[in-house]
């Protein structure tokens, strides 16, 4: 069994994985010869399954195994992998490999770095032959011997010196037959698909009403606005196939609600459904007028972990199976090629009202 790679687009990794890490702090990771999958699945709240392209994240990538598509399953705590990811950002190269240490399984990041000897001394070397007068002349020859004393390269320029860092994160190497059991969750023909407007926007808005109806529920001993107790205020949000998004946080002491419109309902494929396109419940839904939600009630603080994706700043479409769940499918860009789009897709259950 043999792993290794060096990285790419590790400002994307990492922002990836700090999202993941939001959530829980163990992922399976799935390698074989094509797909990298990331795995998260806590024991309440948002379930994440994020599928990326080897040449996403990956270049030079050597995996070899006995299983089928030289399949290696791996079980990788996110904090470790989260850190050793940070100090590789701004590296001149970083690589990745399976191995052991003392028997134990270790994926082996090493980091190559430019460091450079503080400008200082740069600027001490070149300031040692200053100007100066030259046999009295008030305007010497400014080549003469005595003006430039000889240096050598090294002295006038920024040192540099290569650092290695190698950091090692523990992992457990899992057995095919356990990986198998764990199934994406099965959700029916959502009502309403829509794009949502930047995630981190919605963030801020959805991060002040859990905190205002953590305020209130404190203030007044109960239980809190939306339904939920006072640690787990609940929002509920609604979309439309008319291009509009609604967060409300409902209760009655406190009702508010932001509303966003001229959202886009993205177009289905008709090879890609069950049914014919007339009869899929989104075509009912549009057909019915802006007035027909689809709505999920989500708690507040899992919801603000689900949006930290917004910091990979790509596109998201959101599938509302009304009353049921939630689907985010979060498309990363793929900058050296522009055809292809890496999916991370998130699932989250609806509470009953």
């Amino acid at each position: 069994m043999r792993f290794k790679t060096d990285l790419k687009n590790i400002r994307t990794f990492s922002k990836l994985v700090a999202a993941l890490n939001s959530l829980e702090k163990i992922a399976w990771v799935r390698l074989d010869d094509d797909t990298v999958r990331f795995t998260v699945i806590p024991d309440t709240g948002s379930q994440v399954w994020a599928s990326l392209s080897v040449d996403l994240i990956f270049d030079n990538y050597h995996l070899q195994s006995n299983e089928a598509n030289n399949t290696i399953n791996l079980e990788l705590p996110l904090g470790p992998l989260q850190r050793a990811l940070r100090s590789a950002q701004g590296s001149n190269q970083a690589s990745l490999r399976l191995t052991k240490r003392d028997g134990i399984p270790m994926l082996s990041m090493t980091i190559h770095a430019m460091t450079k000897e503080g400008a200082q001394e740069a600027r001490g070397a070149f300031g040692a032959g200053g100007m100066r007068s030259h046999n009295g002349n008030s305007d010497p020859d400014p080549f003469g011997d005595d003006l430039f004393h000889q240096e050598s390269l090294e002295l006038t320029m920024k040192r540099e010196r290569e650092k290695v860092i190698t950091q090692d994160i523990p992992v457990r190497v899992l057995h095919p037959d356990t990986v198998e059991t764990i199934m994406q969750p099965k959700v029916r023909e959502p009502d309403v698909n829509i794009q949502l407007p930047p995630l981190l926007q919605l963030k801020a808005i959805s991060d002040r009403f859990t905190k205002l109806a953590l305020t209130t529920s404190a203030g007044r001993g109960g239980s809190g606005p939306g339904g939920g107790n006072a640690q787990n205020p609940k929002l509920e949000i609604s979309a439309n196939m008319h291009g509009s998004l609604r967060l409300r946080l409902g209760a009655e002491a406190l009702d508010i609600t932001s509303v966003w419109d001229g959202l886009e309902n993205p177009d289905l494929d008709p090879s890609q459904l069950t049914m014919p396109l007339e009869e899929h419940p989104s075509t009912k839904f549009k057909a019915e007028g802006p007035e027909k939600w689809a709505t999920v009630r989500v708690d507040g603080k899992d919801w603000s972990k689900v949006l930290s994706v917004g910091r990979l700043e790509g596109r998201v479409i959101a599938s509302f199976s009304d009353d049921h769940a939630l689907i985010l499918y979060v498309y990363i860009p793929n900058y050296d090629d522009s055809s292809t789009e890496d999916v991370v897709t998130y699932y989250v259950s609806s509470y009953s009202a």
